[in-house]
């Protein structure tokens, strides 16, 4: 008797057919990418050093014992983050490297859980299949899982992060922040949001869990002045493998400085104009402004930074999320070829053309990052020219069909601010005050 599942009893709606159709694609991506990618590694193991820093740190040896002039992975954790993962050196090694990677797939997992729930969706919707597909068919979550490193865990603590701001549960906001500066102070531009708005609560945590930590490691290592004396200067370089920061391709194709400087400097000035434009316009919008904005200065990190590795765009999904947004910058197709050059899992290297199959390969990231960076800016100056020329800057820089119809459907009352311009509306323009 053939199983209920194939009796069709009513008629299909589009969002009970698409979510027939991805929710198996979704649930075998996500058993593939752990239970068979995942777990069979790879040559490059990022997890082999934090394993042997926490065993070493819980035998009272020394922990920083790299030789920065090899290309393995190098263990570049503070004593602070060294007591954090030392609980894993209790465990077996292929015992702690699957926890370690459910603990990552399941990070994944909730972070996409709380972004659906930021922009409105629940995990009965269209979208959630469509999301958890996508996510785990990106090189950023893939490799992470294969390498074996915590940036799954970084992005659930940058959107619990974000929740936390957009629900003023403003204590509670700098606890994920402390545990990843801790450890990787990766996401620390992102305190940039509730310095604008003078909101100090969240810097309590955000500082003070680091600096407990710290106290509590650091005359529990045996060399935590070898951190500060070799790893943190080593930090500060530009390394000239899998590094697809600007200065990264520098010194790999060995760049003239003058030329290195210019393309610095030039993207500089791109993401200060799309920061400025972003808080002059968009900051009574939330949900928006955080997710976009913070995805321009992760982006600018990974490309202007000493380092910029191609899996730190997982860092990224909260800006991709805003594309359901009516006045999303990312509703061009420039756009998505750039989230192609550093998100997707395809790889380039060529048989027959060796030369340009190794340029595409390692600078698809790079030009990735750029486009992505010159599309939100493009949108944004072009918007403000746009309403410029119309003599309606003081209504904002959305275009009229979008600003006719700023319900932004889908997401949540308590993410938006009230209809209307902050000079119209008291409620917005007492918050406007907080700036």
């Amino acid at each position: 008797m053939f199983p209920s599942q194939l009796k069709t009893r009513t008629p299909l709606t589009t969002p009970d057919i698409i979510k027939m159709v991805m929710w198996p694609f979704a649930v075998l991506t996500v058993v593939h990418r752990t239970i068979i990618l995942a777990f069979n590694g790879a040559v490059t193991n990022d997890f082999l050093p934090i394993y042997t820093a926490a065993v070493n740190f819980l035998n009272k040896q020394d922990v920083y014992l790299d030789n920065f002039n090899w290309t393995h992975p190098h263990y570049l954790y503070p004593p602070s983050g060294t007591l954090m993962i030392s609980p894993l050196g209790f465990l077996d090694y292929d015992v702690a490297r699957r926890l370690y990677i459910i603990l990552n797939v399941l990070a994944v997992l909730i972070a996409a859980y709380y972004l659906l729930k930021l922009f409105g969706y629940g995990l009965s919707s269209v979208a959630a299949p469509i999301v958890v597909f996508a996510m785990f068919s990106t090189e950023t979550v893939s490799n992470t899982l294969i390498y074996t490193n915590m940036n799954g865990l970084i992005l659930l603590a940058q959107v619990l992060f974000m929740k936390f701001l957009l629900e003023r549960r403003l204590w509670w906001a700098g606890v994920p922040m402390g545990l990843t500066i801790a450890i990787k102070p990766i996401l620390l531009p992102l305190l940039v949001f509730p310095f604008l708005k003078k909101q100090w609560q969240p810097f309590v945590a955000s500082i003070g869990i680091p600096i407990m930590l710290m106290a509590i490691a650091w005359p529990l290592s045996k060399d935590p002045g070898r951190y500060i004396r070799e790893t943190v200067p080593y930090l500060a370089e530009s390394r000239d493998y899998f590094n697809s920061a600007i200065s990264g391709n520098a010194v790999y194709y060995d760049l003239p400085d003058w030329l290195v400087l210019g393309l610095r400097g030039g993207f500089a000035v791109i993401v200060l104009i799309s920061l400025w434009l972003l808080f002059r316009y968009y900051r009574h919008d939330e949900l928006f402004f955080l997710c976009t904005a913070s995805g321009v200065i992760m982006t600018a990190q990974f490309l202007l930074g000493s380092l910029g590795q191609m899996y730190y765009s997982m860092l990224l999904f909260p800006l991709l999320m805003t594309v359901v947004m009516k006045h999303s910058v990312l509703r061009n197709w420039p756009a998505w070829l750039a989230v192609y050059g550093f998100m997707t899992f395809d790889m380039w290297f060529s048989v027959p053309w060796r030369q340009f199959g190794e340029a595409a390969q390692f600078l698809r990231t790079t030009f990735g990052w750029s486009l992505l960076l010159i599309v939100v800016f493009t949108v944004l100056v072009n918007r403000w020219l746009d309403a410029r020329k119309a003599g309606t800057l003081h209504l904002g820089i959305d275009p009229p069909y979008i600003r006719d119809d700023v319900e932004h459907k889908g997401v949540p009352e308590k993410y938006r601010f009230p209809e209307g311009r902050p000079e119209q509306n008291s409620l917005a323009a007492q918050i406007d005050k907080t700036y």
